[in-house]
């Protein structure tokens, strides 16, 4: 059986070629011949999404180098490097270690890698690209730079600061100064800058208050910027903002690069915190039952679509009182009776939020005009 994706020879019965893993006998299918439950993407939207996204960030004169922790998609990654982002970054050495597999060069690693095991790992794969990675405090840099060392490479590093979302971070000023000068003098590492991540301000209402808020987590950024460039520190990377924040953050002086990256897919939770895209990532799920005219039961529960951040939102049903998720099923409950909607009707869902849908599935379906053109492997 020749696989329509990469065209090798696989054994009749096969279910995935064993080159690329493309499920056999799917490209090419229309939409509505997809067995469900299904993740799928509308590669239309998701071009102009992008296209959006880069287009705002050359007007901005900034970097765009965009998360990939929802996403986690090499191919996508290799779409958005086309568009004009400079690199990609990551949650997690595991994402990266992908990433690079797959022939991405440049990555940021937005999070702290800690551990024998990781310090190897990480040095290891900067053999084979441009990573970086986030740090903050001195307990993990000699441990890091002798791993640099051991493999004969220097690690790139930014130090991370907390400007009000409380996690992770050093304090901005000279808490900050003197952690990244202790990283340029540390053999085995290459002090590159700073980054933080204004999320905090994501769960505010209020445009000028939101504004207000990122507008001082940034200041501080800057001005630990400052305060580095001012102790002799080559600062070349000054990296932040999200899907939530970058219509803002983008506009505002001394950053270099901003790490938006959901946006292209947009979801449910990105529409709430005002994101310019629009939603190109869907589920797709058969109704099951309808036990009742006010319940609507679907074939995609918290196993497909997780509803625990914000609910999916199911395209073409009105009414709804309330959507939960058990393992396996979906239930949905109207505000008032619905006969319409039978048994065997097929819908498609605007997931809740991609971070915690995406993960969850195999394959992503790449459809243009209702037929499935990529079928791409979840990293």
């Amino acid at each position: 059986m020749k696989c329509p994706k990469c065209n090798s020879d696989n054994p009749d019965g096969s279910i995935f070629c064993g080159k690329c893993g493309a499920r056999l006998g799917e490209v090419g299918l229309k939409k509505t011949e997809l067995d469900t439950p299904a993740l799928w993407v509308d590669l239309v939207q998701l071009e102009e999404n992008i296209a959006l996204l880069s287009a705002c960030f050359r007007k901005a004169v900034i970097n765009w180098r965009p998360h990939m922790k929802g996403i986690r998609s090499p191919a996508i990654a290799h779409k958005l490097i086309a568009a004009g982002a400079i690199g990609i970054t990551c949650a997690k050495l595991g994402e990266a270690e992908v990433m690079v597999a797959a022939g991405i060069e440049d990555i940021l690693i937005a999070n702290q890698v800690v551990g024998t095991r990781k310090y190897a790992r990480v040095a290891e794969l900067k053999r084979h690209a441009d990573v970086k990675i986030a740090v903050d405090s001195e307990a993990t840099l000699s441990d890091l730079g002798k791993a640099a060392l051991s493999k004969g490479v220097e690690i790139g590093i930014v130090v991370e600061l907390d400007t009000g979302m409380g996690r992770a971070g050093i304090q901005p000023g000279k808490p900050a100064q003197e952690l990244s000068l202790l990283v340029h003098d540390t053999p085995g590492l290459h002090y590159l800058g700073l980054m933080t991540w204004e999320g905090h301000a994501v769960w505010i209402d209020n445009p000028d208050s939101k504004r207000k808020e990122i507008e001082k987590s940034i200041k501080e950024l800057r001005d630990s910027a400052e305060l580095c460039r001012q102790a002799g520190l080559p600062v070349s990377i000054v990296s932040c903002g999200g899907s939530g924040t970058y219509t803002i953050t983008s506009q505002l002086a001394g950053i270099t690069e901003i790490q938006a990256g959901g946006a292209i897919f947009c979801d449910v939770t990105y529409q709430k915190w005002g994101v310019k895209t629009k939603p190109a990532l869907f589920v797709r799920s058969t109704v099951t039952s309808r036990p009742t005219s006010d319940r609507i039961i679907f074939d995609a529960g918290f196993k497909t679509m997780p509803a625990w951040f914000n609910p999916p939102r199911p395209i073409g049903i009105s009414n709804i009182k309330s959507i939960v998720m058990s393992a396996e099923h979906g239930v949905l409950t109207l505000e008032k009776p619905n006969d319409s909607v039978k048994v065997d009707d097929i819908f498609d869902f605007i997931p809740g939020y991609g971070d915690m849908t995406v993960f969850l599935h195999d394959y992503l379906y790449g459809i243009r005009e209702n037929i499935v053109e990529e079928i791409w492997g979840i990293g």
